[in-house]
């Protein structure tokens, strides 16, 4: 690489392919780790029910540290520059450790819990960290490498879709290549899946490295790169529409529940792990198809009005799950496949709605923080699924559930309520900031 490497042109559409490609790897690691975390802990580690407790606390807690981190890392790649640019640097020497640290969280040793709680915790933190590594460059990269905001929420659109694809082929496949790779056990041990997401970590981070080596970032007049803490903190601050889209998204948290505790839920609900798979596809097939839709229906109405339709959609969804029950499985997948649509209209548009917001910040202020703009998006998503986890775990423990325990069926309504009642309440609530969002018209002489 030369250091004009920036001035060279690389078509839209193989940066297009190359993004969504890596998007789809870097995702198939991610969803591996969130949907099956908890099930490894307490099906295979063997950590009781006090020690899930302790696991959710410390999943929590670093999931917080991680969300705090990604405005530092998002200030580091805005003070960057190199002859890369800011961002792919990053994306570069994040692979790696990722990939290792995946494989490490599921192999964790046969020994008293403390020390397995040790060795968890430690993992998990150094996971977080490098996974903000990568997370952070790779959506301000999607920003900056798309001028055209058509072009963007296409791409956008996609990330998203296949990142559900992945999710998809992760869950149903997971369980599987983790029994193939039990050598010599007809169960699936708890080397299998140690194996299983080493090799699948590995082979998703090196996808994620086409982000990397076929992308390059825009050419602007704008300040963009060496910027100072207090350029990015002031434009920030008076980035309103930004901040509208982090609340709301905050507030939305129980749109990751399902996500969350979901495998958890169906061992509990119908004694099979196995019937995860028939959830999960249900969620994916609305997440991909939305996705895929989101884009088009944004040439139709704004964000705004997508954002709030769909949650009051999912609002009435999750309130009708809880009242048909969950003994019925197949009214069950129905609604789980249609809250599946209202979540991949909210992603799509969440994500769009952050790089319109620091379009308008440049048009306005003069300055691009994509890292920093672009980390509030990997920092909500993180608090999400914090508070999600931690509320199911919450709900898990209240009910008493562990490994080899007695089902009732007090304890299946109260988990039941988790992934019902919780996220009607999150969506409701998480409307009116939104209801606030408001751009610069490109027009509007700015202040």
């Amino acid at each position: 690489m030369t250091v004009t490497e920036r001035d060279t042109v690389v078509p839209t559409r193989k940066q297009s392919v190359s993004i969504i490609t890596a998007g789809f790897g870097q995702n198939f690691v991610l969803t591996t780790v969130s949907t099956f975390l908890l099930l490894y802990l307490v099906q295979y580690a063997g950590i009781s029910t006090a020690g899930i407790a302790v696991v959710t606390g410390i999943i929590t807690v670093a999931k917080i540290g991680d969300a705090i981190l990604d405005p530092v890392m998002g200030s580091i790649i805005d003070m960057t520059h190199t002859r890369w640019g800011k961002l792919r640097p990053y994306i570069l020497f994040s692979a790696l450790p990722v990939a290792v640290l995946s494989g490490l969280i599921f192999t964790v040793p046969n020994a008293d819990e403390p020390l397995k709680l040790l060795y968890f915790g430690i993992c998990y933190v150094l996971w977080g960290i490098a996974y903000t590594v990568c997370d952070v460059p790779f959506w301000g990269l999607i920003g900056s490498a798309f001028v055209d905001p058509t072009a963007r929420t296409r791409v956008i659109g996609s990330v998203r879709a296949f990142g559900a694809i992945a999710l998809g082929l992760s869950t149903l496949g997971m369980p599987w290549i983790a029994k193939a790779l039990s050598f010599g056990s007809v169960e699936t041990t708890s080397q299998g899946w140690s194996l299983a997401v080493f090799l699948t970590s590995v082979l998703g981070m090196a996808v994620f490295l086409l982000a990397f080596f076929n992308t390059r970032e825009r050419q602007t007049a704008a300040k963009a790169t060496g910027l100072s803490f207090r350029q990015l903190f002031t434009t920030l601050a008076k980035n309103t529409p930004l901040l509208m889209v982090l609340l709301g998204s905050v507030l939305g948290f129980g749109r990751f529940v399902v996500q969350a505790g979901g495998a958890v839920f169906v061992v509990i609900a119908y004694g099979d792990e196995g019937t995860f798979t028939l959830v999960g596809a249900a969620i994916i097939g609305g997440l991909v198809i939305s996705s895929f839709a989101t884009p088009a229906l944004l040439r139709i109405a704004s964000g705004r009005t997508l954002v709030v339709g769909s949650s009051l959609v999912a609002v009435a969804l999750y309130l009708g799950l809880f009242v048909a029950g969950f003994e019925n499985l197949v009214v069950v997948l129905v609604f789980i496949f249609l809250t599946g649509l209202t979540l991949g209209i909210f992603l799509v548009v969440q994500a769009t709605m952050i790089a319109d917001a620091v379009d308008d910040v440049e048009r306005r202020l003069g300055v691009r923080n994509d890292g920093i703009s672009f980390a509030t998006l990997t920092f909500v998503s993180k608090i999400m699924n914090a508070v999600a986890l931690l509320v199911f775990g919450v709900f898990l423990v209240a009910a008493g559930y562990e490994n080899g325990a007695s089902i009732t069926p007090a304890m299946q309504a109260t988990v039941f309520a988790s992934i019902t009642i919780v996220p009607a309440i999150s969506c409701l609530v998480s409307i009116v900031p939104f209801l606030f969002y408001r751009l610069t018209p490109a027009d509007r002489p700015t202040p």
